[in-house]
């Protein structure tokens, strides 16, 4: 290697600058900069200069590669901060087209290439994945062992499933497939058909369609509908005989107070 130690006369007096050039190797003929105290402290960067420097020489526009103040240096850091601070104030980045900054332990940022397209790059883009968040699977074993009230606290009878309806999942119960399918009524607008792929029987980890309940495929026939149509009706006219009968009491109960503030 060939060494240069030379004078630098933007730093204090005593201050050497060493340039030392490769010879042999892949990097022959590049060079790296060293600087000397008056003590003979050597130092390999910037930042360790400005550590040991402190406030007594400002190195604000000092070039590390010359050994010279560049005062071109500082107007191009304003402009910098004038333009970051321009994009902040209209919104933030667009991280998709923003090149990354290399994350080293150096202070200064070092920009990195950002490869968007290879010739034989086979990544396919899932567009729904991209649009939809994903979903947990089998989130519905947590309402297991959870039952619904009155106000007394008084545990209310639960529906009863139709034996058509089986349960796809590990450690599913019936429960756990009335929370899936209630669910899905209530958050899905299209039709609710179950696992129509048999592959989710045998691994539902992997095959399992998340937009459909934990029950295997299932066709409603016209029977199912008339019998869920007359249960309906009979609840109809259950609750159409209550509130006849509530008001009936409450009328009479109206009569019977004009009848005592009239005698």
């Amino acid at each position: 290697m060939e060494r240069k130690r030379i004078d630098c006369p933007a730093l204090p007096p005593g201050w050497k600058k060493e340039e030392v050039i490769r010879k042999s190797g892949l990097s022959a003929g590049k060079s790296d900069v060293y600087y000397y105290s008056p003590s003979g402290k050597k130092f390999r960067s910037k930042p360790q200069l400005s550590r040991y420097l402190g406030n007594t020489v400002d190195l604000g526009c000092f070039d590390f590669r010359t050994g010279k103040m560049m005062p071109s240096k500082i107007q191009k850091n304003k402009q910098r901060l004038r333009s970051e601070h321009l994009s902040l104030s209209k919104g933030k980045p667009d991280l998709n087209t923003a090149l990354p900054i290399r994350q080293t332990a150096s202070i200064f940022k070092q920009p990195v290439t950002k490869v968007v397209n290879h010739p034989n790059n086979k990544v396919k883009t899932d567009l729904q994945r991209a649009t939809e968040q994903p979903r947990q699977l089998f989130w519905e074993r947590r309402l297991k062992g959870l039952r619904s009230s009155d106000v007394t606290e008084e545990v209310l009878r639960s529906m009863e499933l139709p034996k058509g309806l089986q349960s796809v999942g590990p450690d599913s119960s019936d429960e756990t497939l009335l929370s899936a399918i209630a669910s899905a009524l209530h958050m899905t607008s299209g039709p609710i058909t179950g696992q129509t792929s048999t592959a989710a029987e045998k691994n539902p980890a992997i095959w399992l369609n998340t937009s459909q309940p934990l029950c295997k495929s299932f066709i409603v026939t016209d029977d199912d509908i008339r019998e869920q149509e007359l249960k309906v009706y009979q609840a109809r006219r259950s609750l159409e005989e209550a509130l006849m009968a509530d008001s009936l009491a409450r009328a009479t109960e109206s009569a019977r107070d004009v009848e005592g503030r009239a005698a």
